[in-house]
């Protein structure tokens, strides 16, 4: 089970951190771990990536803005979102194939408006 954190309204130009941490009996530290987003009549898109092993692909609307990493101890994978812009406004979901199964978090709103 995926559970996300630290949605909110921000500020053009502020800063967000989201949390997601996975529960159950499995080794975090081998799957990837993905957030997404959905805007408002727009189709969901992956924001971020992070591997098992570390490696990190972000969406080039996000590139140099947004941070991702992971703390396998604490089975919790992080989103650090800085420079927010208006278009960041959505819903941003934690999701990971965990042995087979697709799981996803219940998602977090991310509003930017002045």
């Amino acid at each position: 089970q995926l559970a996300e954190s630290g949605g909110g309204l921000v500020q053009p130009g502020g800063s967000l951190g989201l949390s997601c941490v996975a529960s159950g009996e499995f080794m975090f530290s081998v799957y990837a771990m993905n957030w997404y987003r959905q805007a408002p009549g727009k189709q969901r898109e992956l924001v971020a990536r992070i591997s098992g092993d570390g490696q990190i692909f972000y969406a080039s609307a996000v590139k140099g803005r947004f941070t991702i990493s992971r703390d396998n101890a604490k089975h919790t994978v992080t989103l650090q979102m800085n420079s927010l812009k208006p278009e960041d406004t959505a819903i941003y979901y934690c999701q990971s194939m965990i042995r087979a199964i697709d799981y996803w978090g219940q998602g977090t709103q991310v509003t930017v408006s002045s």
